[in-house]
C-alpha cells in the first residue's frame, strides 16, 4: 500500500458523522463559526464569508427544498474564468451516438487503467437517458482508478452523483467534510458540491449514477407502515472539516455535459461551518431492512428501493436505486429466484460482491447488465432448473450484494459501451436450453 492510500485509510477510520437523511444538519470545525439567529449577519463570525448553496428552487415545497448555508474562508465567487477541457470517456445526455438497443446486454468489469489515473480521469460512461440541460433523466458511469486526486477537485452542475464502490475504499473530501465509502456502501454527492477523491487502497473500481432530475429521497412506505427499507438514521453526513491551503488547485466543473476547468490560488474546500439540508451522505447497504413474503410468491423488486428520484407522475421514478441485500427466502410453493419478466422500466444491474441468485454464471463483480424496457429477462437455464427442483426449506441469501439503477426511460448506450471489448458476446445464450415442459 502506498503512503497516500495508507494515510487516507487512517483518516477514514477516525471519521465521525452526523446521522439522519434529509435532516437540518449543522456543524462547525471551529467553535463559534456558525452565526446564531440569522444566516447572513453583517459580519460573519471569525471573518468568514456567508454563502448559500441551493440544490432546489427557492419556491419549491418545504419537503423538497434543499439548501445549505456555508461559512467559508473565501467566497466561491472568487475564482478566475473557466475554460473548456477534454471530457475523456465521460458523456452526458442526450445520448445520440448509438441507437437505443432492445437487446439484452452485459459487460465485464472495466479494464485496469493506465498508471496515475484518478477518479475523475477514470470515469467511463456506459449510457443513460433524458437531457442534462433540462434536468431530466440519468447517466450510468463506471470508474476505475489507481491514484488519488491531488490538488484538484470536481463538482457536477448537471446532477447529483450516487457512487457505489465495488473494489477499494474511497475517502471523499467535500466542502462539508469527509466521508469514507467502502465496498458495500454508497455515497451521495449533491449537485454542485465540490469534492476530491482519495484512494484508501492501491486501486478502486465501482459504479456511478448521475441523477439529472429531482434529488434522491427515501421512498414512501405506504402500507408497509412507519419502519422498513432504508432507515433515515443509518445515513451519515460529514462533520465540518476545512482546508486552508494557499496553493494552486484545479477545479473541474461538469456543466451541460462538458468539463470546464479553472486554477484557483487556494483550495475551495475551505468551509469552516455549515448548516442545511443539501449535504452529502454515506450509507451501508447491508443495513437495509429487507421486507419480503412469508407465505407465497415474492413482492415486486420495488420493495428493495433504497432511494428514489420522483418524476411528475406519481410512482414513476426518474431513477430508483435498488439493492438486493442479504435476506431470507421462505416462500412456500414459490419459484424463489427473480421471475421471468418484461418491464416498462429499464434496468441496469451491477454486482458489488459474490454472486447474484438469478444468474449462475457470467455476471461478475464490477460488471453489469442492461435490460431495456420490455426486453424479456429472468433466471438463466441453470438457475431455473436448480430452483424448480430445490427443497423449499428456509434459505439465507448472504453470499452476494447486487444493486440496480431502474429508470422510466430507455437507457441508450454510448458508442464506447456498445463497441467495448468487455461487452460480452453471446449473452442471449444463457436462456438457451430452456426446455419445453408443457403437458396437455
Amino acid at each position: 500500500m502506498s503512503g497516500g492510500s495508507e494515510q487516507a485509510r487512517k483518516t477514514a477510520e477516525g471519521l465521525e458523522y452526523l446521522t439522519g437523511f434529509g435532516n437540518e444538519h449543522s456543524s462547525e470545525a471551529v467553535p463559534g463559526a456558525l452565526p446564531i439567529g440569522r444566516n447572513s449577519p453583517q459580519r460573519s463570525p471569525l471573518g468568514l464569508y456567508a454563502e448559500q448553496l441551493s440544490g432546489s428552487a427557492f419556491t419549491e415545497p418545504r419537503s423538497h427544498n434543499r439548501r445549505s448555508w456555508l461559512y467559508r474562508i473565501r467566497p466561491s465567487a472568487a475564482h478566475p474564468p473557466f475554460a473548456r477541457t477534454g471530457n475523456g470517456a465521460l458523456r452526458s445526455a442526450p445520448f445520440t451516438e448509438a441507437p437505443a438497443d432492445p437487446n439484452r446486454l452485459r459487460w465485464n468489469p472495466l479494464p485496469d487503467p493506465a498508471p496515475g489515473t484518478d477518479f475523475l480521469a477514470g470515469l467511463w460512461t456506459l449510457g443513460g437517458n433524458g437531457d442534462a440541460t433540462q434536468r431530466s433523466g440519468m447517466a450510468i458511469h463506471l470508474y476505475s482508478a489507481n491514484a488519488s486526486m491531488t490538488d484538484r477537485v470536481f463538482s457536477d452542475s448537471d446532477g447529483e452523483l450516487l457512487i457505489v464502490p465495488e473494489r477499494g475504499g474511497l475517502l471523499l473530501r467535500t466542502e462539508f467534510g469527509l466521508l469514507s465509502a467502502r465496498p458495500g456502501e454508497m455515497a451521495l454527492i449533491p449537485r454542485g458540491v465540490r469534492f476530491r477523491v482519495e484512494l484508501q487502497d492501491e486501486s478502486a473500481r465501482g459504479y456511478v449514477c448521475e441523477n439529472y432530475g429531482r434529488p434522491f429521497e427515501l421512498p414512501d412506505l405506504g402500507p408497509i407502515g412507519a419502519n422498513g427499507l432504508a432507515a433515515a438514521r443509518d445515513f451519515r453526513a460529514p462533520v465540518a472539516s476545512y482546508e486552508d491551503g494557499e496553493r494552486p488547485t484545479e477545479v473541474v466543473n461538469k456543466f451541460c455535459g462538458n468539463l470546464w476547468t479553472a486554477t484557483y490560488d487556494h483550495s475551495p474546500l475551505d468551509v469552516v461551518a455549515w448548516h442545511g439540508t443539501h449535504v452529502p451522505y454515506v450509507y451501508d447497504l447491508r443495513s437495509f431492512n429487507v421486507l419480503g413474503s412469508i407465505s407465497y410468491d415474492h413482492p415486486d423488486p420495488s420493495i428493495f428501493t433504497v432511494l428514489t428520484s420522483p418524476s411528475d407522475t406519481a410512482g414513476l421514478a426518474g431513477v430508483d436505486f435498488v439493492v438486493f441485500a442479504p435476506r431470507w427466502l421462505v416462500g412456500e410453493d414459490t419459484f424463489r429466484p427473480p421471475y421471468f419478466h418484461r418491464n416498462v422500466m429499464s434496468e441496469y444491474m451491477g454486482l458489488i460482491d459474490g454472486a447474484y441468485d438469478a444468474k449462475a454464471e457470467g455476471f461478475v463483480p464490477g460488471g453489469g447488465s442492461l435490460h431495456n424496457m420490455m426486453s424479456a429477462h429472468g433466471p438463466d437455464r441453470e438457475t431455473f432448473d436448480r430452483a424448480s427442483a430445490a427443497e423449499l426449506k428456509p434459505q439465507k441469501i448472504d453470499d452476494g450484494l447486487a444493486f440496480m439503477f431502474e429508470t422510466r426511460w430507455p437507457i441508450t448506450a454510448t458508442a464506447q459501451a456498445a463497441g467495448a471489448d468487455h461487452l460480452q458476446s453471446g449473452y442471449d445464450d444463457v436462456w438457451q436450453g430452456l426446455q419445453r415442459h408443457f403437458r396437455a
